[in-house]
C-alpha cells in the first residue's frame, strides 16, 4: 500500500502539536502551582519552612526578691551549678549514671527520678541529675567527662535565704513542682525550676516566679540542635517588700533564747507587721535543695513544732488577757459601768461547782479599774454571767479574736470564741459554767497570738485596723499606711479609757500583776495571761497547786498584750510562751524588751524605694 507522503505528514503534525499541547498545559500547571506557592503564598510557606527549622525552648527566669521594709533581701537568688543529662548523647543511660556516683554522689531516690524522666521526656531535652554542685564536683566532672557521655554542666540560680531560720516562718520556702502542679505550665518542667510552698514564697508565687524566656534553636528534622538563633531573657519575677522589720525580728528571737514561744509586734495605727517570730523555726534551703527523710521526721517529730507558724496557726487559750473583751462587751451592753464595784472573796459557787479566783484569799471589792488591775477573776466571772456569752463573742470579733483576718500569709486559723448557737450545732446546751469560765478567756476560747496583737492594736487605736505583711508590691505602696484608712470601731471612747486605763494600771500603779513590765521614759500598758492546758482538780487548789512543778508539756502557757506609749500609741505586740506557766513572769519581762527595742528601732519610720534593695549587712 502506498501512502501519501502528504497525508503522512499531517497525520505527523498533529501529534507532534497534541504533544506540545499537552505539554504546554502541564507546564502552565506547574507555573500556576508554583506562582501560587511563591508568590500567592509564598509568606505562609516561609513561615512553615521557618517553624520546622527553629525550635523555641524555654527559660526559667530568676525569681522575684522578698525584702524587708527597708531593703534588705530576706529571700534572693543565688548561682547554681547543676549536672543535666542528654540521654541522646549516651548509649546506655544507666552506665552514665553509674560512673557519674562513682564521681559525685547521687541518692537513690534522686537516681530513681532521673530514669523515670528519662523514660518520660524525650530523648534531647536537658534532665537535671544533680544540684549545688561545688567547685571541686565540677572539677571532677570535667576531668572524667570522657566516661560520662551525656553529662553537661550548666549555670543556673537558686534560692537564697540569707538570714536562715531566722524568716523561715514569714517568708517561706520554694521546693520542686509536683506533678500535679505542672499541670500545662511548661515553664514548671525546666531544669531546677522552683515553686513556694510557704509563707510569702507560696502566697504571692506567681508574682515572684516571673514570665519564661525564649531561646530559639536551630534544630534538624529530628530535632536536635543545631545552633542558637536568638535569646529573649523574659520578665524576672517581681519585687516584693514586706512590713517585716529584720533587725527587729533578730532582737525578738533573740530575746526567746530556747523558750518555745511567739510574737507579733504591729503598728497599730495602720495594721502593718513589724515583727512575726516563731521559735523554734527550721531553715528554709533544706527544702529548695530537696529535705532528706531523716531532717523531714526530725522536724515532725520534735515536740515544739518547728514547722509551725504559731504566729498565725498556733491556738491557745487567751486566759486574763480576755478580760478586755469582757469588759468591753458588758460596758457597751451596760451591764457593768466602771464605778460598779463586785465582791470578790476568793472563789464563786455556782450550784455546787466552785469557781476559784487566781488569788486564794480574794481581792474584796473593786471596780474595773481594780479588778484589771489586779486580774480578778470572781469580778469577769460576774460580768460574764451579767452580758453573756453571745455578747462577750460579738465583741471579741469585733476586736479581732476568733475570726479571720485575712492577712496576706498562708496558714492562719480563724481560732474560735463560741457563742449559744455554736454550742447547739454541736448538739448540746450552753451553761452558765461555760459562760463562767469564759470570762476569764478559758473554756473553748482559742486564739492565735497575731489576733491577740491585733486585738491590743484595736483597743489602742480605736479603729478596725486590719494585720497586713505586704508593704510594696508591684512597686506600688499598698493601701492601709495611713490611720484614716481603717474604720473606728464604734466603741465609746470613756469605755475605751477605762479599759485602757486599767491596762496602764497592770503595769504602771502599785499592786498590779506585771510591774516587771515598766519601760523607764515611756509608759506601756498591757495585760498579764495564762491559759491552762491541764485540769487542775479543787483539792489541789486546796492544797497548794503549784503548775511551775507539772512536767513542761502541762504547765500553762504565758501570755502577755501591750501597746506603747500610753498617751500616743503607735505600737501592739503580743507575746505567747509555751508552757510558761505564768504570763507575768514568763511573758511579761519579755514583751517589755521587745517593746523596748521596738521603741529605740522604731521601725515605722523606715522607708524602701521600690526597685532598690540592698544586700544583707
Amino acid at each position: 500500500m502506498i501512502v501519501d507522503e502528504d497525508e503522512h505528514r499531517g497525520v505527523f503534525t498533529r501529534r507532534a502539536l497534541m504533544i506540545m499541547g499537552g505539554q504546554a498545559t502541564v507546564l502552565g500547571l506547574l507555573a500556576a502551582k508554583m506562582y501560587r506557592v511563591q508568590v500567592a503564598e509564598g509568606a505562609r510557606y516561609t513561615t512553615l519552612a521557618e517553624n520546622n527549622r527553629i525550635s523555641a525552648r524555654l527559660i526559667a527566669p530568676p525569681r522575684g526578691p522578698i525584702l524587708d521594709r527597708s531593703g534588705t533581701v530576706l529571700a534572693g537568688n543565688n548561682l547554681n551549678w547543676r549536672a543535666l543529662l542528654l540521654a541522646e548523647q549516651t548509649q546506655d543511660v544507666s552506665a552514665t549514671l553509674d560512673n557519674f556516683s562513682r564521681i559525685v554522689s547521687l541518692p537513690d531516690h534522686e537516681r530513681l527520678r532521673v530514669e523515670r524522666e528519662v523514660a518520660h521526656h524525650r530523648s534531647f531535652l536537658p534532665i537535671l541529675v544533680r544540684e549545688f554542685l561545688s567547685w571541686d564536683d565540677m572539677a571532677k566532672i570535667e576531668a572524667n567527662s570522657p566516661d560520662l557521655p551525656g553529662i553537661m554542666v550548666d549555670l543556673g540560680t537558686s534560692r537564697l535565704y540569707p538570714f536562715g531560720a531566722r524568716f523561715a516562718h514569714v517568708v517561706g520556702y520554694v521546693a520542686p513542682p509536683s506533678e500535679k502542679d505542672m499541670g500545662d505550665d511548661a515553664m514548671l518542667a525546666l531544669p531546677g525550676f522552683r515553686v513556694g510552698r510557704a509563707g510569702m514564697e507560696k502566697s504571692q508565687d506567681f508574682r515572684l516566679r516571673g514570665k519564661a524566656g525564649v531561646v530559639q534553636l536551630e534544630v534538624n528534622a529530628a530535632g536536635r540542635v543545631i545552633r542558637e538563633i536568638g535569646r529573649n531573657e523574659g520578665a524576672p519575677g517581681q519585687e516584693l517588700g514586706l512590713t517585716i522589720d529584720a533587725e527587729l525580728q533578730k532582737a525578738v528571737l533573740a530575746r526567746f533564747g530556747d523558750e518555745s514561744a511567739s510574737a507579733v509586734v504591729m503598728d497599730c495605727r495602720n495594721g502593718e507587721v513589724l515583727a512575726m517570730a516563731t521559735n523554734p523555726s527550721f531553715d528554709p534551703s533544706v527544702f529548695a535543695s530537696g529535705v532528706s527523710q531523716a531532717q523531714w521526721d526530725a522536724l515532725n517529730e520534735n515536740r515544739r513544732k518547728p514547722l509551725i507558724n504559731k504566729a498565725v496557726s498556733g491556738l491557745y487559750a487567751p486566759g486574763s488577757t480576755f478580760k478586755m473583751a469582757v469588759a468591753l462587751a458588758a460596758l457597751e451592753a451596760g451591764t457593768l459601768t466602771p464605778a460598779d464595784r463586785i465582791n470578790c472573796p476568793g472563789h464563786l459557787d455556782v450550784g455546787d461547782t466552785r469557781f476559784h479566783c487566781w488569788r486564794k484569799r480574794g481581792h474584796g471589792r473593786l471596780d474595773l479599774h481594780g479588778a484589771l488591775k489586779h486580774s480578778c477573776d470572781v469580778f469577769f466571772y460576774q460580768v460574764a454571767l451579767r452580758t453573756g456569752i453571745d455578747r462577750i463573742a460579738a465583741m471579741s470579733h469585733r476586736l479581732g479574736m476568733g475570726t479571720h483576718l485575712d492577712l496576706d500569709l498562708p496558714g492562719q486559723r480563724a481560732g474560735l470564741v463560741p457563742t449559744r448557737f455554736w454550742r447547739l450545732r454541736h448538739g448540746k446546751l450552753w451553761n452558765r459554767g461555760d459562760t463562767i469560765v469564759s470570762g476569764i478567756g478559758q473554756g473553748y476560747i482559742q486564739v492565735t497570738p497575731l489576733q491577740l496583737a491585733t486585738y491590743a492594736a484595736r483597743i489602742a487605736s480605736g479603729r478596725a485596723v486590719v494585720p497586713h505583711l505586704t508593704r510594696t508590691l508591684d512597686n506600688v505602696v499598698q493601701p492601709g499606711a495611713q490611720p484614716e484608712h481603717w474604720p473606728e470601731l464604734g466603741l465609746q471612747e470613756t469605755n475605751l479609757h477605762a479599759v485602757r486605763h486599767g491596762m496602764w494600771a497592770v503595769v504602771n500603779e502599785g499592786g498590779g500583776t506585771a510591774p516587771i513590765a515598766r519601760l523607764p521614759g515611756a509608759q506601756l500598758a498591757g495585760k498579764t495571761g495564762s491559759s491552762q492546758v491541764h485540769r487542775v482538780s479543787r483539792a489541789a487548789r486546796e492544797h497548794g497547786f503549784d503548775s511551775s512543778k507539772l512536767p513542761w508539756h502541762l504547765r500553762p502557757h504565758a501570755l502577755f498584750v501591750a501597746y506603747a506609749p500610753y498617751n500616743a500609741p503607735r505600737y501592739a505586740l503580743a507575746v505567747v510562751i509555751e508552757h510558761g506557766n505564768a504570763g507575768a513572769k514568763a511573758a511579761a519581762p519579755v514583751a517589755r524588751d521587745i517593746m523596748r527595742d521596738t521603741l529605740a528601732r522604731d521601725p515605722a519610720r523606715l522607708q524602701h524605694a521600690p526597685g532598690a534593695h540592698m544586700a544583707e549587712g
